[in-house]
């Protein structure tokens, strides 16, 4: 299985990035086939985002990060909270993919912020992007407020997303072409 993780934290290091490699971890502990995971940072891949918004081509580096999402199994999409939703860098990495490069394709949501009072970014900002880009997410989403980190709770809804995300992408001998997965088939795969 291919799980790809977009990841964008803007500081090295990233409360962000941590959140994204945990959610990753618990996908591959999940998961019953081999997992080949692969990170996009999507702050180094600034620049090339803003000249494929101008210019319509996307660089190198780009091209193959798109190309990575495209092929992807799965994917764990994680932002941190700016003016209460995600960020422009992460929206604009999803401005430039096709427009059907996401359709049918399972995806964990996520989001950091430095307070608790912004965690309905996942259900009012990510969920409706995702939805318009014909994604199937997964019912968990994972917030993680400054306070969480070391607090009761996080641990559990990591893996209860990680099991959902991992229920739901096609083994590898299954492999077929991007589908839109009905939904009594995303609530059965998601019963224990």
């Amino acid at each position: 299985m291919k799980l790809v993780v977009v990841s964008a934290g803007l500081s090295v290091p990233s409360s962000t990035r941590l959140l994204a490699d945990r959610l990753a971890a618990a996908v591959v502990r999940r998961a019953d086939a081999e997992v080949d995971v692969r990170v996009i940072e999507v702050r180094d891949l600034a620049v090339e985002i803003a000249h494929n918004l101008t210019n319509g081509f996307p660089g190198g580096a780009l091209a193959a990060a798109q190309d990575a999402v495209t092929g992807a199994d799965g994917l764990i999409v994680v932002t941190p909270v700016f003016s209460a939703s995600y960020s422009g860098l992460f929206k604009s990495f999803f401005d430039v993919l096709d427009k059907d490069a996401l359709t049918g394709k399972p995806v964990l949501l996520a989001a950091t912020g430095g307070t608790a009072r912004h965690s309905l970014v996942l259900d009012h900002a990510l969920r409706p992007l995702f939805s318009h880009l014909r994604a199937v997410a997964v019912p968990t989403g994972v917030y993680a407020a400054s306070e969480d980190w070391g607090a009761e709770g996080l641990a559990e809804r990591i893996e209860r997303a990680g099991q959902e995300l991992a229920s739901l992408m096609p083994k590898a001998e299954h492999r077929t072409e991007p589908r839109v997965v009905p939904f009594a088939e995303q609530l059965a795969a998601l019963e224990p």
